[in-house]
């Protein structure tokens, strides 16, 4: 379910970066609608804090830069994503950055937004 919280780090943004940012939310519902929707890490340098999606484990994050919307996957490395959407990271993490006037392919994040749940929900070693 869409979070009030969610809704307001949007709305702050009344330009191409909220269109994205809630264009991204629409397809992670559309791929898992029962994921959890919160506003996380919140300080008084974000006092809106972040938007993270979480199944059994977090999903991915959005975050909104000047330049791009950047959604990470915490366990990105592990992900399986034949289309190369999670093209940039280090480490584990893996993020797609959508900047103004791209878009991302919604079949193919869906499918890495299922894979990152299925992670979350497989058996841990």
């Amino acid at each position: 379910m869409p979070s009030t919280e969610v809704d307001q780090i949007i709305a702050a943004f009344g330009d191409w970066r909220g269109e994205t940012l809630s264009r991204m939310r629409a397809l992670i519902f559309d791929a898992l609608p029962d994921v959890v929707e919160e506003a996380k890490w919140k300080k008084p340098t974000n006092p809106l804090g972040v938007a993270t999606w979480s199944l059994g484990g977090l999903i991915c994050t959005g975050e909104t830069y000047k330049d791009k919307v950047k959604l990470t996957f915490p366990k990105g490395s592990s992900i399986d994503d034949p289309e190369g959407l999670l093209a940039v990271g280090a480490g584990v993490r893996r993020a797609i950055d959508i900047r103004e006037g791209e878009t991302v392919d919604a079949e193919a994040f869906a499918a890495v937004v299922r894979a990152a749940a299925a992670l979350n929900a497989a058996p841990k070693n």
